[in-house]
């Protein structure tokens, strides 16, 4: 799906036990060069994969696939072959579970790496989330990508849009943006983790208010009002405001 000039997000669907499909993404998006970035991986269906493949010179033309969360690797391998030359970058966890796969070394967390996409892009790392977490079913922490141009934020987990699968989901309004229900496994077991959660929930309410479209991987698209960005962060982080408390009461 063409959402701006120089993004495309492509949906996919990931079922859960099998049977319940809470769906996944990609991404692609144009560099001001005329070059483009993937982000994150997924097993594009045939019509998908021919509208990259013509977009991109038959993927002569993808700089870099960038996988923006550790937990979600299920696709990695299959995006790796369909565009083989294009630069491999994910998290520490990413290399760590495939070392097979031809990893740059270089990981997406950390703002070095970061700095090499700063033409196209701008990312956001939760501040007192860890980014992986002992218990492979807590998937809050990620790094959120947002486009420069288009002003599209993509995200996995992070930040949620909830909605209803299938027929249903076209009938009955898609939620307000929700931080992840596992941010309270998430948190650092340390003091001041829930202050730093809320100083970066307010930062990018306030840095990225001008975004009107967020692609979440999960459920939907969410297309926002003038303003709604801000507002809907701010509204999400008042939703995990005894999450916060509980923390700061255990830890300080």
């Amino acid at each position: 799906m063409k959402l701006a000039p120089n993004f495309w997000n492509f949906r996919g669907s990931f079922k859960v036990a099998k049977i319940i499909d809470i769906g996944t993404h990609l991404s692609l998006v144009r560099r001001p060069n005329g070059r483009f970035l993937v982000l994150d991986s997924y097993d594009l269906k045939e019509e998908q994969r021919d509208q990259l493949m013509q977009l991109t010179d038959d993927g002569k033309a993808v700089d870099a696939i960038i996988n923006v969360h550790p937990f979600h690797t299920v696709f990695c391998r299959a995006t790796h072959e369909l565009l083989p030359h294009a630069r491999l970058i994910g998290t520490s966890r990413h290399l760590s579970q495939f070392p097979e796969l031809p990893w740059d070394t270089n990981v997406i967390e950390d703002a070095a790496t970061q700095a090499d996409f700063s033409d196209t892009l701008e990312f956001s790392l939760a501040g007192g989330v860890d980014l992986v977490t002992d218990n492979p079913d807590v998937h809050a922490g990620s790094v959120l990508a947002r486009h420069r141009e288009s002003q599209i934020v993509h995200v996995d987990d992070t930040i949620n849009v909830l909605a209803a699968p299938g027929f249903v989901g076209r009938l009955l309004p898609q939620s307000s943006l929700k931080f992840h229900p596992k941010l309270p496994d998430a948190l650092e077991k340390r003091p001041g983790a829930a202050d730093a959660f809320a100083r970066w929930a307010r930062d990018i309410a306030e840095r990225w208010s001008g975004t009107r479209i967020v692609c979440a991987a999960h459920t939907d698209i969410r297309h926002l009002a003038e303003g709604g960005w801000r507002e809907e962060v701010l509204k999400a982080l008042e939703g995990v405001d005894k999450t916060l408390s509980k923390h700061r009461s255990e830890f300080g």
